[in-house]
């Protein structure tokens, strides 16, 4: 019995719901019957149990419609099982800014394998993170989403190498008849000025059994603007001091020397007069410093359109060939950074030697700013020029035919498909290096009163760069299955299949980037192809009526990494029609990407925490990050186990608990940050300090850098009431626990464990989703709790970040049987991030800045 002094959280409402399952009624008497044989994600054979020996959740179309969400990254996201390490939009400092993936398990993207209709979909132009290869999410059509499949366990044996941590298979719709439009719009209501319009239409025509063809086109289009963090009234001032180890988060500037107190000029633009002391406590004297919030973008200005035209043709009473067609346009805007500062450490890039040089960033003697007999050094922000800005433009496809049907006993299923995304990104108030070295020498610009410029001067100084990215994906596909022979339990079922893909990256940069053009410049260059090819196979065998075999194996044969088989055995046994035991045990092999191997250097840039910084050891500032891939590595290894129970005390009630555990052996990766300043002492190769003591570079490379052990829990609760004329209640609860996420800080240092840290990435221990829908007379009303557990922030010990739960809430009414009108509202109680000291304010792979935002949507049937 849970106290009632306790706080209601979402562990305890899902364990609350559990208890009290088996007490809502008679276990035994609702056993299903001959139910229909379906092919799951996570098996090529078509089987009739309801629940399998995978743990699958299923999002079905009335999940989807309860949640309010009109993108299918918004949907996934929210997934207990999605416990770190995934990246939305809110990452502006991305080379992948404006996309949106899933890290099930806390794994990372490239080891979650993304389906569409159970085939691949090509991965987004360049790589997250210069590292991870991913399907973007906010590529792929919401109103075609018939239902989503999310196996938890590892599937490497049925899908390929990179399904180590799950899979998600987003499946469309294939037939529907008529025709349903939708139009959904909101605001936030904190004044942030956001608002977010969407529309979205499906139409279909055709009966495959009566008609003998079924087509379905479907589009949606969403726009919304773009968050600052002057928008936002709690982060406008950038002022944390009234947090746990918070500070002014302003940036001292345009001063000579190293010495910030050492002013350059006086107040202009947003430049301030700050105590130094208010930025850094135990400095003396007085900074010029301005307030970096205006130059902040929290999330991107999008503009995104889906569409989805999917065919099928009934050649005779045993075939069908059918065709997928996708589109996707996406557009993310954002301011990218604040106006260029010039100083120590502004650098350009050198294509001969691979490698930065320095430029020297000094007054002449004789400069209007120089007052000296001597060149001095200074450090100046050209805020005249404008903050630098982005924009992001993504063309994402797949077209895909095949033909599937019954043949001497076999059903098969042969495809052959082609995906791309293509990437167009351009910046702009980015500055020439050749112009500023000349204005430099020439004293024709000044930097201590920037209002004295002329426009010429400006524009010569501007740069405007393109960086071009493609991905490509062909593939093709064929499996086929049937029932061998019976047993006395039952029929063994076999199927077999084989596939070729050849995966293409072509990730450039600006030309004015190679020409040692562009001051500070930014480069993930990948440039490779690969070809795959893949056996497989698989039995279903009933060893007794309530026992069941399944024994499947791939071999995979990568052209430059080798071949690996990876096997896998489940079982599933049901001793009475209201518990299932099931488990699987599987190996999985993920060979290093593209921009892991490939023969390329990354220039990035990062925020870090200096504590031995002579100018702001107490936050956060930027520094460059060089890369390097490494021809060299080791392909990584898993070993997956899942063990799960599943007690149904009716048909309206079900509760399951699964156990995952995950090793991964020669984890490829870079050592942090953190980790390589705190061990400067030991390698100070890979560290570059200025003349001034400040961090300029941090140095990098992939190594196989260790072991990877993770374990855990899923909770899947699930009860319907039916309440007569009170209407129907549904209550669904997912909760996931995380016990255990050890990998190394370093290469070949001992397993450190990073559950409940962001060691790794933020890891909270729990996530958890709880929905209640009540549904009564010509409403549907749901409710859903979200919980994200508090974790160590491990930059400063001692230092945690608190657990944050949110409420969302979906109203809909039913006006007539054709038209339905509702309210959504996310974030009902307009609860903060919890403040997180070592980011700007709050971690965006865990929260969101946005507050409420409250939307009324129309759809109306044809």
């Amino acid at each position: 019995m849970f106290s009632s002094r306790l706080p209601l959280t979402p562990l305890r409402l899902t364990l609350a719901m559990a208890a009290a399952l088996p007490l809502l009624a008679s276990a035994q008497t609702d056993a299903p019957s001959d139910m229909a044989r379906v092919t799951v994600t996570g098996s090529n054979l078509r089987v009739t149990q309801k629940e399998g020996a995978s743990a699958v959740q299923v999002l079905t179309a009335k999940d989807l419609a309860a949640t309010g969400k009109t993108a299918v990254a918004d949907v996934l996201r929210a997934i207990s099982a999605n416990s770190g390490n995934s990246y939305n939009e809110q990452y502006t400092g991305s080379f992948s800014a404006g996309t949106a993936g899933l890290s099930l398990r806390g794994l990372g993207q490239k080891n979650t394998l993304i389906l569409v209709n159970g085939k691949r979909v090509a991965s987004f132009a360049t790589a997250q993170n210069l590292q991870e290869t991913f399907v973007d999410l906010n590529s792929l059509p919401m109103e075609a989403v018939q239902r989503i499949e999310i196996l938890k366990d590892g599937a490497s044996s049925v899908y390929g190498s990179d399904a180590v941590a799950g899979v998600v298979n987003i499946i469309l719709y294939q037939q529907f008849t008529g025709t349903e439009i939708k139009a959904q719009a909101g605001r936030s209501t904190e004044g942030t000025g956001q608002t977010e319009k969407s529309v979205a239409l499906k139409t279909g025509f055709g009966d495959l059994d009566r008609d003998g063809y079924s087509v379905v086109l479907s589009a949606d289009a969403m726009e919304r603007d773009k968050l600052q963090q002057s928008d936002v009234a709690w982060m406008a001032g950038s002022d944390f001091r009234s947090y746990k180890n918070g500070t002014l988060a302003w940036v001292p500037t345009n001063y000579y020397g190293t010495d910030p107190t050492r002013l350059l000029g006086g107040v202009q633009g947003p430049l301030q007069l700050v105590p130094y002391d208010a930025i850094t406590p135990g400095k003396a004297g007085t900074v010029l410093a301005y307030n970096p919030a205006q130059y902040k973008t929290l999330i991107p200005g999008v503009k995104r359109v889906h569409t989805a035209l999917l065919g099928t043709v009934r050649l005779d009473a045993d075939t069908d060939a059918y065709a997928d067609l996708l589109y996707g346009y996406s557009s993310a805007a954002q301011t990218f950074s604040a106006p260029l500062t010039v100083g120590t450490g502004l650098r350009a890039w050198n294509n001969a030697t691979q490698s930065l040089d320095d430029i020297a960033v000094t007054l002449p003697v004789g400069h209007p700013n120089n007052q000296g007999a001597t060149p001095v050094a200074i450090n100046a922000t050209l805020f005249d020029l404008g903050p630098r800005m982005k924009v992001g433009r993504v063309d994402f496809y797949r077209a895909l035919t095949g033909i599937k049907g019954t043949a001497a006993g076999w059903t098969y299923d042969a495809s052959i498909g082609r995906s791309g995304s293509k990437l167009k990104e351009t910046v702009d108030n980015f500055v020439n290096r050749y112009v500023f070295q000349d204005v430099l020498a020439n004293g024709s610009y000044n930097f201590a009163n920037q209002s004295a410029n002329g426009e010429a001067v400006r524009q010569a100084l501007r740069l405007s760069t393109l960086r071009p990215a493609e991905s490509t994906l062909t593939t093709v596909d064929f499996s086929a299955s049937r029932d061998l022979f019976a047993l006395p339990a039952g029929t063994v079922g076999f199927a077999f299949g084989a596939q070729w893909r050849r995966e293409e990256m072509d990730s450039n940069t600006s030309t004015f980037v190679l020409s040692g053009t562009e001051l500070r410049p930014a480069i993930n260059i990948i440039k490779g192809q690969r070809d795959v090819s893949a056996l497989f196979a698989e039995f279903n065998v009933p060893l007794r009526q309530d026992l069941n075999l399944n024994l499947a194996g791939r071999a995979d044969r990568y052209d430059d990494f080798g071949s690996s088989f990876s096997p896998k055995v489940s079982l599933r046994y049901e001793p009475f029609n209201w518990l299932l035991l099931r488990g699987t045990a599987s190996r999985g092999f993920r060979a290093p990407s593209l921009p892991e191997s490939t023969n390329s250097t990354a220039v990035s840039y990062a925020n870090v925490l200096d504590p031995r910084d002579p100018v702001s050891p107490t936050q956060a500032r930027g520094i460059t990050n060089i890369t390097r891939a490494n021809t060299n590595l080791s392909p990584e290894r898993s070993n997956n186990l899942n063990l799960g129970v599943v007690i149904a005390p009716t048909k309206n009630s079900s509760i399951g608990l699964d156990y995952y555990r995950i090793r991964q052996k020669d984890v490829i990766g870079t050592e942090t940050a953190d980790t390589i300043i705190a061990n400067e002492a030991t390698a100070p190769q890979n560290i570059v300090r200025g003349v001034d003591g400040r961090i300029l570079t941090l140095y990098r490379q992939y190594a196989n850098q260790g072991e990877r052990h993770v374990s855990g829990l899923d909770l899947d609760a699930r009860y319907k009431f039916i309440g007569g004329g009170w209407g129907n209640l549904t209550i669904n609860g997912q909760l996931s626990r995380v016990l255990k996420f050890e990998a190394p800080l370093s290469t070949g240092a001992r397993l450190t464990d990073g559950a409940g840290t962001n060691y790794f990435g933020s890891i909270p221990k729990w996530r958890g989703v709880t929905a209640a829908t009540w549904d009564i007379g010509q409403w549907s009303n749901t409710v859903t709790w979200n919980y994200t557990d508090g974790y160590e922030q491990t930059t400063r010990k001692g230092d945690t970040v608190a657990p944050i739960g949110t409420l969302d809430l979906n109203l809909a009414w039913r006006v007539t049987p054709q038209t339905s009108v509702g309210l959504v509202v996310s974030n009902l109680t307009d609860k903060r991030p919890s403040w997180d000291s070592s980011t700007a304010f709050f971690d965006y792979t865990q929260a969101d800045p946005r507050g409420r935002f409250a939307s009324l949507k129309l759809s109306h049937k044809f």
